[in-house]
């Protein structure tokens, strides 16, 4: 116990308080359970320990520890609650549970059988928790921490603080919001950054090696988060990571499943399989056609890298400019909307709003007769009428 206790004295020491990520504030941390599920590199962990570093005078109570630990080699989570629990502790937060394979069940024997102790959980992107053995959704509360949004970026990166902005507000009231943003900071070359290297807060640690750093996290998902979850074998991992290489050469892509399938040398049912896979680990953005049924949702009508950082860390060439906008639109959308692909436009929002997306030359034509239709323009600083610039898409959390 006192490594343990070492260790989260040292990562407590180091971190730093002067920004939160967006649903800091929105967690009812006096929860008794808590879960915090999100792709790697988001900063879950940090969120943690800020936390604890803010709200608790008296940190003897509190304990943070990573579930990778080789502390657990030989001990069980039951072992380190117990004795935690003995030595006056009540704050127990657990990083990465999905590398101890019995998670679900000893976090459901804590929750009961230490009624007056409070756990904050972590885990992969990968994991449902409603479908996990001990069924935590009756018990745990859960959040999803995406990566930054353009808003964020400004702030982490420039102290520029907007408070995020609802679609329906931007919609109504683009040009004025524009215009006020865009008198505080030159934003076109800072959109330019952050679709480059911006999404994964990890940039602020270097920005020579962000690429290799961001290859080496998608390495680490497929071949040690991805296992632990779905308890896969390597030579499935292999035709994973085969089809992540051909789709981030390809998308956005509308795609044909046999095709794909003889490609990674697999059959239809594992493709799909696969596909949902690289979506919940936060690797792609899997769309589906708004007027399909529910018989359609095992074929994506068109498929997307998860964000644009991933486009670049990832791309054999040259990044394509409309695959780069689609996928910052539809990333940032899809937090907290419902995005869809769309006949006539690029996109439907929330079954509602149609939204084509384009540089300076793009025209209404294709949308025009259209309810609650919009063209979203990059490398444009404001707007008019249903002409919205692309970045400001990214203020919306």
């Amino acid at each position: 116990m006192d490594s343990l206790f070492l260790y989260f004295t040292r990562l407590l020491n180091a971190v730093n308080n002067n920004y939160h990520r967006y649903i800091y504030n929105s967690i009812d941390w006096d929860s008794r359970l808590i879960g915090i599920i999100g792709p790697r590199g988001t900063g879950k962990t940090t969120l943690m320990l800020q936390h604890i570093k803010e709200d608790f005078p008296d940190k003897s109570k509190t304990l943070y520890v990573s579930m990778d630990n080789i502390w657990f080699t030989k001990n069980s989570l039951m072992d380190l609650a117990e004795k935690f629990y003995s030595y006056g502790g009540s704050y127990l937060f657990l990083d990465e549970v999905h590398r101890y394979p019995t998670w679900s069940i000893e976090i459901k024997n804590i929750y009961d059988s230490y009624p007056e102790m409070y756990v904050v959980f972590t885990g992969s992107s990968m994991l449902e928790i409603y479908k996990s053995n001990a069924d935590l959704s009756r018990r745990a509360i859960s959040y999803y921490l995406s990566g930054l949004s353009f808003r964020e970026f400004l702030l982490l990166d420039k102290k520029l603080e907007i408070a995020p902005i609802s679609l329906a507000e931007m919609l109504k009231n683009h040009l004025s919001i524009a215009a006020e943003i865009t008198s505080k900071i030159k934003i076109l070359p800072e959109f330019k950054r952050y679709l480059e290297y911006g999404y994964y807060p990890f940039y602020k640690e270097g920005l020579k090696t962000y690429s290799i750093r961001l290859q080496n996290i998608v390495n680490t998902i497929l071949e040690n988060d991805l296992p632990a979850v779905e308890k896969i074998e390597y030579i499935t991992i292999q035709k994973i990571k085969k089809l992540l290489m051909i789709l981030s050469s390809l998308v956005p892509y509308s795609p044909n499943i046999n095709k794909l399938s003889g490609e990674i040398e697999t059959n239809r049912a594992n493709t799909i399989k696969y596909l949902g896979y690289l979506q919940k680990a936060g690797l792609i953005n899997a769309l589906l056609y708004s007027q399909k049924g529910m018989s359609a949702m095992n074929k994506p009508d068109k498929i997307y890298l998860d964000n644009t950082n991933l486009l670049h860390a990832l791309a054999h060439s040259e990044v394509n400019l409309g695959n780069a906008r689609e996928t910052f639109f539809a990333n940032q959308l899809s937090v907290e909307h419902l995005v869809n692909t769309s006949a006539k436009g690029d996109f439907e929002v929330d079954n509602k709003w149609i939204f084509e997306i384009g540089g300076s030359g793009k025209t209404f034509k294709q949308i025009k007769d259209l309810e609650n239709s919009y063209t979203v323009i990059d490398d444009i600083e404001t707007g008019h009428g249903n002409r919205i610039p692309l970045w400001l898409f990214g203020f919306l959390y």
